[in-house]
């Protein structure tokens, strides 16, 4: 009489880990932990797949775990968001509706395009629908498309950015602060 094998329908493990950064402490190692992954072999064969790559950027993962204990990892390119603040030089999007974070060109829109096709849930995609999209992502992160960037306009327009987020946070800190000092 044969046995059969255990069959899961557990859907694949979903976690963004910043490149060659994982750990086994928490939320990660929880995580892992509940579908009986070992931890630590899982956070060395990351960091091993992931050490070409600069440390710190965020990677989507896909963690399909077997059976018989064993896992496949599947690592996808950065999201779209990160590269996307990346070519606009910001590190946080639009902070009120209708405002203008960052901008960038038509060429950096293509070459982020080039890198996302190659992501496998993006495979069927065209190229153009892929810009599509990437259109849509930039416009919720407050990102404007432009033509062409004249250099001392775009330090002007970087540099009032800065001071507007800097006064955006300076207004949060206070109001974090008063809600402390009336409890």
């Amino acid at each position: 009489m044969k046995t059969m094998k255990k069959v899961e329908h557990s859907s694949p493990l979903r976690v963004t880990i910043p490149a060659g950064m994982a750990n086994p402490k928490p939320p990660l190692g929880s995580q892992l932990g509940q579908r009986n992954i070992n931890v630590a072999n899982f956070c060395k064969d990351f960091n091993q797949k992931t050490e070409d790559i600069k440390k710190g950027i965020p990677l989507p993962c896909r963690v399909k775990v077997k059976s018989d204990g064993t896992y496949n990892l599947v690592i996808h390119k950065p999201p779209a968001t990160f590269f996307l603040k990346q070519a606009a030089g910001i590190d946080k999007g639009k902070i009120m509706k209708g405002e203008i974070a960052g901008k960038i060109t038509f060429k950096h829109l293509y070459e982020i395009a080039c890198i996302k096709a190659e992501d496998p849930p993006l495979a069927l995609l065209s190229l153009e629908q892929i810009c599509q999209m990437l259109v849509g992502i930039a416009r919720t992160c407050g990102i404007q498309i432009v033509r062409t960037l004249d250099p001392v306009e775009h330090e002007e327009f970087m540099k009032q950015r800065r001071e507007n987020v800097q006064k955006f946070l300076d207004e949060l800190k206070e109001v974090k602060t008063s809600k402390l000092l009336r409890t």
